[in-house]
């Protein structure tokens, strides 16, 4: 058993493997509840920007190595490891708004939705995350896919600063003239970021005139009829229009259905109309039709949380493509013939993504079309079978896959190509730089390169371009 730890300046709580409470704090740090049998030797709970920096000076000092946990749900629990430290920085959760300027400050245990709420109040809006109890600290790491993204941008297109402690336990704060390569790599790099940030600095936008959804449900022998119409309509959807389909075992109708959710952000109810015209042309005679209906966006929160219900057990992948139909569709029948009970369901997003400043951050993985596999189940017991549906269906499908999306990673089983190539190469060089004791823990699947081999080139990769 390690040596139990004092906490020294910390206010916040600290629980040494064997402690009173111990237990009790590494299973809060998961939202699955098919928890992982990995056991950190420490676990800090901090309560302030203080105790960000006295954890990770204790961690050095003892040359522990760090995970970090915002609170929202990552599926894998990448930040939880055996050995090292867990640094739970939940309770960060202050939050500023600045309506005049359209600037927020938010801690990383804010959530998502409460955000979006508060914003929304002051005729404001951001893309926070489509699930309650999302947190912006790992949403925005990862790149933060939510609502109104195609328009918008990813959410981490829209962090004008971060405020980090680095992993010499030093509070700096990141932005595109100060420390531009941790704001470079913070953005984009999600549970491999070499640092703590605790404090997102966010450009707001004008909250849309008309928000609300249109639906369409199809039983689910109609997969294939609906899919490749979405498909073939990819690159013509509105980017006020969210085009998603949704497979499952209990639909809208509660029977096996594909279902076609639409969410709009739209400049007024004309808008909205005119840009869900494409539900027009849907295949005919679905089981039920809504074309549009203006909806807050609590109430579409709540109907994406009928999906991911909490204290379930959860296994997750998913792909990016830009692969025919044709040669999609084996799989995605394979997919539908074999998808689990509900609340498990594949969805599928038509993203086209407009072309972006990719270079500007680490983030640059996204494509033509989204699929994620999320088997949902509660008993133990059928731990085998449910949690090897996703990751056998998207090795199937891996040649057609051009990468994979950091919020739904299952990278531990499944390693998948999460930015390009050259942004991996220097993220691995600013991390030689920031972090050349490799202090913070990688991506599951993927080791830390050794720091000697990739200090050579580290100055001149890591170095900011234009």
């Amino acid at each position: 058993m390690p040596t139990p730890l004092t906490p020294g300046p910390l206010a916040g709580r600290l629980f040494s493997r064997g402690d009173a409470g111990y237990e009790a704090a590494r299973r809060a740090t998961m939202w699955n509840a098919r928890r992982p049998d990995r056991f950190p030797d420490v676990i800090v709970q901090a309560r302030d920007v203080h105790d960000v920096v006295a954890a990770v000076r204790l961690a050095r000092a003892r040359a522990l190595r760090i995970g970090v946990r915002s609170g929202g749900h990552s599926w894998s629990a990448n930040h939880v490891r055996d050995g090292g430290l867990l640094l739970d920085v939940s309770r960060l959760a202050d939050v500023t708004i600045d309506a005049a300027a359209r600037r927020a400050t938010a801690g990383p245990g804010v959530a998502g939705h409460d955000l979006a709420g508060r914003l929304v109040r002051r005729g404001l809006f951001f893309p926070a995350g489509h699930c309650i109890g999302v947190k912006l600290g790992g949403y925005l790491l990862q790149g933060g896919f939510g609502w109104n993204s195609r328009a918008l941008g990813p959410a981490c297109h829209s962090v004008v600063g971060l405020d980090v402690v680095t992993a010499d336990g030093d509070l700096v704060h990141a932005s595109a003239d100060d420390h531009a390569d941790l704001y470079w790599a913070a953005r984009g790099a999600g549970a491999g970021f070499f640092g703590v940030v605790v404090r997102y600095h966010l450009r707001l936008y004008p909250r849309p005139a008309a928000i609300g959804f249109g639906l369409l449900s199809y039983p689910l022998d109609r997969a294939e009829e609906v899919l490749r119409w979405a498909h073939a309509i990819g690159h013509d959807v509105p980017a006020s229009v969210e085009l998603q389909l949704l497979m499952s075992r209990r639909g809208a109708l509660g029977r096996p259905s594909v279902d076609v959710f639409a969410p709009v952000f739209a400049d007024g109810q004309r808008a909205a109309w005119r840009d869900l015209r494409l539900l027009r042309d849907a295949p005919p005679r679905p089981a039920l039709r809504i074309p549009y209906t203006p909806a807050p966006l609590s109430l579409m929160y709540r109907a994406v949380m009928h999906h991911y219900p909490q204290e379930h057990r959860y296994a997750v992948d998913n792909m990016w493509t830009r692969a025919s139909m044709d040669a999609l569709w084996p799989g995605l029948r394979r997919i539908a013939d074999t998808l689990p009970s509900a609340p498990s369901h594949a969805l599928w997003l038509n993203w086209a993504p407009p072309p972006r400043r990719a270079g500007e951050m680490a983030f640059s993985m996204e494509d033509d079309y989204y699929l994620a596999l999320y088997a949902v189940w509660r008993d133990a017991a059928d731990d085998a079978t449910h949690a090897a549906w996703p990751v056998e269906r998207m090795r199937e499908l891996a040649p057609l896959a051009t990468g994979c999306q950091l919020a739904d990673e299952n990278l531990g089983q499944r390693p998948a190509r999460f930015v390009s190539d050259d942004h991996l190469a220097r993220l691995d060089a600013i991390r030689a730089v920031r972090d050349p004791d490799g202090r913070f823990h990688p991506w599951m699947g993927r080791p830390t390169p050794a720091p000697d081999a990739a200090r050579p080139a580290a100055a001149e990769a890591a170095a900011v371009r234009p």
